[in-house]
C-alpha cells in the first residue's frame, strides 16, 4: 500500500474525553491533477470549471461496481487528505484569503487547510467514468486538489439537501469577482501552440487560473512587478502582473520548483 494511502487522525472516545483513541482512515483512490504545486491551485472547488481530474483507485478499492450508478449524480463529493501540509501542524486562528491574507478568524470559521485533522471536502462535477486495463477510472472537472492528492471517500451531491439557497456565508458570501485581460506574449502564444495537441485546453485553464489572481492574497489588487511561475501539468507557465493586466511571459517545461523571480 503505498506511503500515503493510510492516514492517522484522533478522535475522542464518548466515554473518555480526555483520553484520545486513534482511528485510521484508509485512502481509497488518488487523483491525477494538472496542479503539481499549491500555488495557483483555485481556493475553491467549481470556480475553475476547466480544471480536469483523473481519480484512479488502489488496490482494493478498484472492483468496478463501487461506481455502479454513479452516472446518476451530476456531482460528486470528494473527502480527502490534505497531504502536502499534514506535518505542518495547526493553529486555532487562521488568515483567509478573502479577508486579504492579514484578518484573523477561528480555524472553524474556515476552510484552511492547517486543520486539527487535514480533511478537506470539494464537490466536484462528475465527467464520467471508464476501465483503463479493467480497472475503474472517475473523471471529474472543477477541481481544487493537487496533484496525488489522496482520497478517502467519494459521495454523491443531492441537491435537496445539500444545496440550501437562504445560507449566509459571512465574509465568502459571493465568489470573487475577479476579471483581468491576460495577453500572451509572441514567444508564449507559439509555445501554446506547441502544446496544444498533447494539452487541448491548456489556454483556457490558463485564463482561468489567471483570472482568480493566485497572487499571495497580501498582495492582490496592488501592482507587483515580481514573475511568477505556475506549475501545471509537466510545464511551468511564466507570468506577470503589469499595469493592471497579466502577461504570460513564457511556457517551458517543469523543473523543480517554477518559484518566482
Amino acid at each position: 500500500m503505498p506511503e500515503f494511502a493510510r492516514i492517522r487522525v484522533q478522535s475522542l472516545s464518548n466515554s473518555e474525553s480526555t483520553n484520545p483513541m486513534n482511528n485510521s482512515f484508509t485512502a481509497i483512490a488518488r487523483i491525477h491533477s494538472p496542479f503539481k504545486q499549491k500555488f495557483a491551485v483555485p481556493r475553491q472547488p467549481g470556480l475553475v470549471e476547466e480544471a480536469l481530474g483523473r481519480i484512479e483507485f488502489l488496490p482494493g478499492y478498484d472492483d468496478p461496481n463501487c461506481l455502479r450508478e454513479i452516472e446518476q449524480f451530476s456531482h460528486l463529493w470528494l473527502l480527502f487528505e490534505f497531504h502536502e501540509v499534514a506535518d505542518k501542524g495547526w493553529s486555532a486562528t487562521v488568515q483567509p484569503p478573502r479577508l486579504g491574507g492579514k484578518e484573523r478568524v477561528g480555524v472553524f470559521a474556515s476552510r484552511s487547510p492547517f486543520r486539527p485533522n487535514n480533511i478537506g471536502l470539494s464537490v466536484v462535477k462528475n465527467l464520467g467514468h471508464e476501465l483503463i486495463g479493467g480497472k475503474p477510472v472517475l473523471h471529474v472537472g472543477g477541481i481544487d486538489l493537487t496533484d496525488q492528492t489522496p482520497i478517502l471517500d467519494i459521495k454523491p451531491y443531492i441537491p435537496y439537501v445539500d444545496a440550501i439557497p437562504e445560507a449566509e456565508a459571512g465574509f465568502a458570501q459571493q465568489a470573487p469577482a475577479n476579471s483581468f485581460p491576460i495577453d500572451f506574449t509572441d514567444s508564449a502564444a507559439e509555445q501554446l501552440k506547441d502544446y496544444a495537441d498533447q494539452y487541448p485546453n491548456l489556454e483556457a485553464l490558463i485564463r482561468a487560473l489567471l483570472n482568480q489572481d493566485p497572487r499571495p492574497a497580501w498582495r492582490v489588487k496592488q501592482d507587483d512587478d515580481k514573475q511568477y511561475g505556475m506549475a501545471l501539468y509537466d510545464l511551468n507557465i511564466k507570468w506577470q502582473w503589469r499595469d493592471g493586466s497579466i502577461k504570460v511571459l513564457a511556457i517551458t517545461e517543469l523543473k523543480d520548483n517554477p518559484g518566482t523571480e
